[in-house]
């Protein structure tokens, strides 16, 4: 759903520039909260992540396909205001080197893709969370539902920033109906993307999932005849692990999750659809197009996610994506690096003192 140049006037950009800008400071200080000693390293692989899923396009009817958005699944990972900025890398990296999304369209495409599907699914994830058993199953369903709605939620968004500031005449009441009838079945592809890795980090490393967290109960002990709770720093079912084995498993999540997206983008994405994603299907069909305007960066050395001068479309396209994917990882990593760093200075050492 990359809206491109041309597609949108420039005061309606230049809105959700200011918009979009307004969410990242906001979700800045959020990512403060959010991320701790186990969150922070796994943030930036989150959106290397997504930006390897989003090249997958899967077919969702007959020359029409869709890709991930990311918004549901960054947002239960590592958190609604951090998972706003794991998008926002995402589409940062895709629009500067690959010439992905218009850079006019910057603001359309953080307001669309990173601040509606991320405030929709979160918002009705934990609704979901709070009504379901407290199981790791609940999640993995809240998540399938969050994520399928996000979808179409972003397709409206699109249709109402056409409807004030398209820089074509169509019928919006058809442009509507063909943006969410699509969009509901790429949010099916969406939905089942995202309760599967969520379900999949939940199986190794629950206490990495921040839509989990508060998920298992307390400890409770047995005194004298009566049940009470465990102090906080009681073990939950034998003897705690040694922080080596608690390092290496995360380790080992975060060099696993590595190579899924570098496979994914070097190789997988090869059998990619080629078909139009829906937006631009429902751009052709309306009319919508009629106006878009080349990207500022079409003689990128990976426009189109290819690389340059490289002839064998297979591999290009895949050293294109793992250049991606490396790229994103590191955009993204030092962005939280650095709110977590923030973080630490904020804690002053009366506040540490009084924690003790």
């Amino acid at each position: 759903m990359h809206v491109p140049d041309g597609f949108i006037n420039a005061p309606t950009s230049a809105v959700t520039g200011v918009v979009a800008a307004g969410a990242i400071a906001v979700s800045l200080r959020g990512a403060r909260r959010e991320l701790d000693e186990r969150t922070a390293p796994l943030a930036g692989l989150v959106a290397a992540f997504i930006f390897a899923v989003q090249m997958l396009n899967f077919p969702v009817a007959a020359g029409t396909s869709g890709h991930l958005l990311g918004g549901a699944l960054a947002a239960i990972l590592v958190g609604p205001c951090t998972g706003v900025l794991c998008v926002s890398v995402v589409l940062l990296m895709q629009g500067i080197l690959f010439a992905d999304g218009g850079l006019t369209a910057l603001g359309v495409n953080i307001t669309d893709m990173a601040i509606v599907t991320t405030v929709v699914a979160y918002a009705l994830f934990r609704g979901l969370v709070k009504v379901l058993p407290r199981t790791r199953r609940s999640v993995t369903v809240a998540s399938f539902v969050a994520a399928l709605v996000s979808v179409p939620a972003a397709a409206l968004a699109f249709t109402l920033l056409y409807w004030i500031g398209g820089t074509t005449d169509v019928s919006i009441g058809k442009v509507a109906t063909a943006m969410v009838g699509v969009h509901v079945l790429i949010g099916i592809g969406e939905a089942a993307i995202t309760a599967l890795t969520v379900g999949a980090v939940i199986a190794v490393r629950p206490d990495l999932v921040y839509g989990a967290r508060g998920l298992q109960r307390k400890l409770r002990l047995r005194v004298n005849g009566e049940l009470v709770d465990a102090p906080s720093g009681a073990p939950s079912g034998g003897a705690p692990a040694p922080a080596p084995a608690a390092a290496r498993s995360h380790r080992t999540v975060w060099i696993t999750g590595l190579v899924a997206s570098l496979v994914l983008a070097g190789f997988v994405s090869f059998y990619a659809s080629a078909d139009p994603d829906g937006l631009e299907k429902v751009a052709s069909d309306k009319g919508i197009d009629a106006k878009a305007e080349e990207h500022a960066s079409a003689d990128s050395p990976l426009a189109d996610y290819g690389v340059k001068d490289i002839t064998d479309a297979r591999v290009s396209g895949g050293l294109a994506g793992v250049i991606g994917v490396g790229v994103t990882v590191v955009a993204g990593s030092a962005v939280f690096w650095a709110v977590r760093r923030r973080r630490g200075d904020d804690v002053s050492p009366s506040t540490t003192e009084t924690a003790v």
